[in-house]
């Protein structure tokens, strides 16, 4: 399978900050791929790069075959994005919407109306699609700017958050429509999240960044077998404390931590729980709860980065330090 992106020490700086640092990305065609990471992490700088909206600072970047610098019109002219922030016009009809993004693509007038059609079909609008936007729920908005972003039969289609501040019933409907819009056509879609079940469910592949700098990139599948390992989670008010015995305990690979949360990276968890509730009771600690899972894609981004997605304040206390 051929790369449809390529990006080569891509790196944006303002000032002395540095947004993006140095990343190199090989993206499929005709896949799914995630950019996961936290809010501040880079994600949208990389995009905007990507869709040449911002200039790299330095570095390369190929999208579709061209240079995002060199042939920023034939790059544009080969992407659909929907950006982040709702760009819709309340005033106007979702068909006048499309009809509107047609004639500013060039879309030709003779098949702009079978495109319109053939749009429509795909993000299933029903009849609202006459009625004005305002009148739309925030997952009919969201279809529309994909369904926007379609009509010119763009290569690749960037989807910066795109279920940002909807609910889950919603995000599903979303994700349900991603999925059958790769089913149904050939197109490779570019996807920024930090819902990680977001990123578990729509992609094949994934790069986890952080602070503008491409951490760990693999199949969301792949990246959880890598850890080899089960996590125990488990309750205490005596966090700390506990956390000082199991660190000197060899049976434990890593130890995370907050609040009153610890979990442990362990292998065979389901035989380490007798013992470790042991070890609790010949030191009078108290365990409120304890379990165990299979690692997910929560438990990569905390090995990878040293804290949750949603949290800048979780901190990685670990014997080995490995990342």
């Amino acid at each position: 399978m051929t790369n449809i992106i390529e990006t080569k020490n891509l790196s944006k700086t303002y000032d002395e900050f540095k947004a993006v640092d140095s990343i190199n990305l090989k993206i499929k065609k005709n896949s799914v791929y995630g950019i996961l990471g936290p809010n501040g992490a880079g994600k949208s700088t990389l995009i905007s790069m990507l869709c040449t909206i911002l200039k790299p600072s330095s570095g390369k970047a190929i999208v579709n075959g061209y240079d995002v610098e060199k042939e920023s019109n034939k790059v544009r002219d080969s992407i659909g994005i929907v950006f982040q922030t709702r760009a819709v016009d309340n005033i106007l009809t979702g068909r006048e919407h499309l009809e509107m993004h047609a004639a500013l693509y060039g879309v030709d007038k003779n098949v702009r109306k079978e495109r319109i059609n053939d749009v429509l079909e795909l993000i299933a609008l029903g009849s609202k699609i006459d009625e004005h936007v305002k009148n739309y729920s925030g997952g009919m908005v969201r279809r529309l700017e994909i369904g926007r972003g379609l009509i010119h039969h763009p290569q690749i289609l960037f989807l910066d958050e795109p279920t940002l501040g909807l609910d889950l019933r919603t995000r599903e409907s979303i994700w349900k429509y991603i999925e059958e819009l790769k089913n149904t056509i050939d197109i490779t879609v570019i996807l920024t999240t930090h819902y990680l079940e977001e990123a578990d469910h729509l992609c094949d592949e994934i790069a986890i960044i952080d602070n503008g700098k491409i951490i760990k990139t693999g199949s969301p599948k792949k990246l959880k077998e890598e850890l080899k390992s089960d996590i125990i989670t488990l309750k205490t008010s005596e966090k700390e404390k506990f956390s000082n015995i199991l660190e000197n305990k060899s049976f434990i690979q890593d130890i995370f931590n907050k609040d009153d949360e610890l979990k442990l990276s362990v292998e065979k968890g389901e035989n380490l729980i007798p013992k470790i509730i042991k070890i609790a009771e010949d030191e009078n600690i108290n365990i409120k709860s304890i379990e165990v899972s299979h690692p997910s894609l929560e438990d990569v981004f905390i090995k990878y980065t040293g804290r949750k997605i949603s949290d800048t304040s979780f901190n990685k206390k670990s014997k080995k330090m490995r990342r």
